[in-house]
């Protein structure tokens, strides 16, 4: 649905969905694609008849477990461009503009607190499914980023920098930067600011089973290792088109720099390094950070985590255990029951990562990157 995104644009709506939602208009979110599937005779009949819902994925999961409650938390609800970003719940105007009716949409819930309970067919017995959350607000939880100003950054198959702003909705940030409703419990509220990069681990699974120049994403750190640099090579793995701070779709993947001597060695550290400078952007696209916490598969690359260092001029603090998505939904589900809170990440057991390049040389790398950006947005038709 870029096309109708862009239509949208050039109509002048973005300013007020942005200010209703905290988003930016975009194919990546809900409505539009909902809009474009309820354009659909077929669809649009069951959805008259009552005999159509939508959701999120745990509305699916949890539709599926309990056979039958429809419901979505907060933070999940907040990503489909059809929540008012102040409170959390359907806005009448949005599902309006957009013709989504309100009766095929699941009920919104905290992240926290019992929705129901999965059918003992599942596991043997019933069990109360007590915590929903996305999946960087479930890592910012598991983070224990609860002070204002902490942040987080999660390397999946893309990349997801999340800064806890508190109890009070943040204002609608500038620099392509999105506001998002926090994980909490009944009667309390929470947000966030969010900045996306599509493309990160994603980009190391492309090395192996698209080009074939590595067996598995753990030869990197050794091969970006063995080369002083990327001899001249940049990278800007727009698979999906750029997310955060450039929003646009159209873009497609950069390499630049390429000669004769071009090694697959190169290759390994430019997508390295393509993954720290789009953290990078985020960033600097949120006014910056004084530490910032990681986690996700690719936090464990010992190579990636310096150079990420290196260029942000900050430290990396990485805790022993790095899937800390599945962590955060875990204490938010005991929460939910009542239960004993498994305890916070240790912040003793962090592994620490200093920067050990000056700001002469991160500028350097920081030019040539935007360089290699820019030319990803020019070949979309857009200047950077």
């Amino acid at each position: 649905t870029a096309e109708r995104c862009a239509e949208l644009r050039a109509a002048g709506h973005e300013p007020w969905l942005r200010a209703r939602t905290g988003l930016l208009l975009d194919p990546y979110f809900s409505a539009t694609k909902l809009e474009s599937l309820l354009a659909e005779p077929a669809i649009r009949d069951r959805a008259e008849a009552g005999s159509l819902a939508v959701g999120t994925v745990e509305s699916w999961l949890v539709a599926r477990l309990t056979g039958g409650v429809h419901v979505s938390d907060r933070t999940n609800a907040s990503r489909t461009m059809l929540a008012d970003i102040a409170t959390g719940d359907w806005h009448p105007e949005l599902l309006e503009f957009f013709g989504v009716p309100a009766d095929i949409l699941p009920r919104v819930v905290p992240s926290s607190g019992v929705v129901g309970e999965a059918a003992a067919e599942w596991f043997g017995s019933a069990i109360p499914i007590a915590g929903l959350v996305g999946d960087q607000q479930g890592a910012l939880f598991g983070q224990g980023c609860v002070v204002p100003g902490s942040a987080k950054i999660t390397y999946g198959t893309g990349a997801f920098l999340l800064r806890y702003t508190g109890s009070e909705a943040p204002p609608v940030p500038d620099q392509g930067i999105l506001a998002t409703i926090a994980a909490s419990a009944e009667g309390d509220r929470a947000w966030a600011l969010e900045g996306s990069v599509f493309i990160a681990g994603a980009a190391v699974q492309w090395l192996r089973d698209g080009l074939g120049i590595i067996g598995s994403a753990a030869e990197t750190a050794e091969l970006a290792a063995s080369v002083p640099d990327t001899g001249g090579v940049v990278m800007v793995p727009a698979f999906t088109g750029l997310g955060a701070p450039h929003w646009e779709a159209r873009a497609r993947g950069t390499l630049v720099g390429l000669s004769r001597g071009t090694t697959r060695a190169h290759l390994v550290r430019a997508t390295l390094e393509a993954i720290a400078h789009g953290t990078c952007d985020l960033v600097e696209a949120m006014g910056g950070v004084r530490t910032l916490r990681v986690d996700g598969g690719a936090a464990a690359n010992d190579w990636l985590m310096q150079i990420q260092a290196d260029l942000l001029g900050v430290s990396i603090e990485r805790p022993v255990g790095v899937e800390l998505t599945a962590y955060g939904a875990a204490r938010l589900a005991a929460i939910g029951i009542g239960g004993a809170l498994p305890p916070a990440p240790d912040l003793g057991a962090m592994t620490v990562f200093e920067p050990q390049q000056g700001p002469e040389w991160r500028e350097k790398q920081r030019a040539e990157w935007r360089r290699a950006v820019g030319a990803a947005l020019a070949w979309a038709g857009r200047e950077s």
